[in-house]
């Protein structure tokens, strides 16, 4: 019995997570419908993940990337122009993974999940 109680507890708990996950990512789309448009690709990546920031400046955007746990992962990355960034992902296993994204002169903070195979 207590058992299964924990189990009901970890399961709830799992839920609110990807309820909160959930409406983030909903509200995400409205802060970028604003003028910001964030795009990841290729998705899933196999070497590297490249990111379009329609708005932003590459050099003055942080970036933090995390593997699906929430661990933060260092990653090499590279300004291909003003307003594009790779990050290198060939040596990822395989799985999930979150790009943060902030950037302190416009206030903007966005977290974005690809897949690597």
């Amino acid at each position: 019995m207590k058992a299964l109680l924990t189990l009901t507890i970890i399961t709830i708990s799992l839920f609110s997570s990807l309820m909160a996950f959930g409406q983030e990512s909903a509200l995400q789309t409205e802060r970028t419908s604003f003028g910001k448009s964030i795009s990841l690709y290729p998705n899933p990546a196999v070497e590297y993940v490249e990111v379009n920031l329609d708005q932003l400046h590459a050099n003055k955007v942080r970036l933090t990337l995390y593997n699906i746990i929430g661990n933060e992962i260092q990653a090499e990355t590279e300004v291909i122009d003003d307003h594009k960034i790779r990050v290198r992902v060939k040596d990822f296993a395989s799985g999930y993974y979150l790009l943060a994204l902030r950037d302190d002169e416009t206030k903007f903070k966005g977290t974005y999940k690809f897949l690597k195979r």
